[in-house]
C-alpha cells in the first residue's frame, strides 16, 4: 500500500464519482466516526450527517436521555429506523453510533446499501477520546477502561463484518481520512 498522504486531488475526485454508496462509519465510542468523517466527506467532496445527532434532532432529547427514559433496547429500535432513512436519502458520509452496527438488521442494511467502514483504534486512545465528554450513556456505568474493553471484545465481530477496516489510532484526522480513502480506492 502507497502512503497515504499521496492520493492527488485529481485521485479524490475520480474515486467520488466512483462510489455509488454512502460510506458508513461503524465502530466503538471514541475511534473518531463523527470527526474525521467530517474530514472525510469534505475531501470527497459529500455531504456528512452523524446519526446520533439526527436521533437527538427527531426524539428532541439526548442520546443520555433517551438511554435513561426508555432504555438501551428503544433506542437500537429508533436508531435503526433513523439510519434507514439517512441511507435511503443517500448522504455521502454517515457516522454510526457505537452500537448501530451490532444490531443485525442495522447491519445488513449498512452492508447492502452503503460501504461500511470500520474505524478501529487501541484502549488507551479510546479512554483519553471518551473522557473529554460525560455524554457517553454505556461509560456511566462503571470504569471505562474495563467498559471500552469489554465493548471491543463483545463487537468485534460485528464490526468485522464491514466491508473495510482502518485503523486511526492517535494522529490527525487528515491521515485517518486519507487511509480510509485509500482503503476504499482499492476495494472499487
Amino acid at each position: 500500500m502507497t502512503d497515504a498522504l499521496v492520493m492527488t486531488d485529481a485521485e479524490i475526485a475520480g474515486l467520488a464519482n466512483r462510489l455509488d454508496r454512502p460510506v458508513v462509519l461503524v465502530g466503538l465510542m471514541g475511534v473518531g466516526k463523527s470527526t474525521v468523517g467530517r474530514k472525510l466527506a469534505g475531501l470527497l467532496g459529500k455531504d456528512f450527517v452523524d446519526a446520533d445527532d439526527e436521533i437527538e434532532r427527531a426524539a428532541q432529547r439526548s442520546i443520555a436521555e433517551i438511554f435513561e427514559a426508555h432504555g438501551e433496547a428503544y433506542f437500537r429500535e429508533g436508531e435503526r429506523r433513523v439510519i434507514a432513512r439517512l441511507m435511503e436519502e443517500r448522504h455521502g458520509v454517515i457516522a454510526t453510533g457505537g452500537g448501530a452496527f451490532v444490531d443485525p438488521e442495522t447491519r445488513a442494511l449498512i452492508i447492502a446499501q452503503g460501504l461500511a467502514v470500520w474505524l478501529d483504534c487501541d484502549i488507551d486512545t479510546l479512554v483519553e477520546r471518551t473522557s473529554r465528554r460525560n455524554t457517553r450513556p454505556l461509560l456511566r456505568q462503571g470504569d471505562p477502561r474495563e467498559i471500552l474493553t469489554n465493548l471491543k471484545d463483545q463487537r468485534g465481530g460485528a464490526y468485522a463484518q464491514a466491508q473495510l477496516h482502518v485503523v486511526t489510532n492517535d494522529g490527525p484526522h487528515q491521515d485517518a481520512a486519507m487511509r480510509i480513502l485509500e482503503a476504499i480506492d482499492a476495494w472499487l
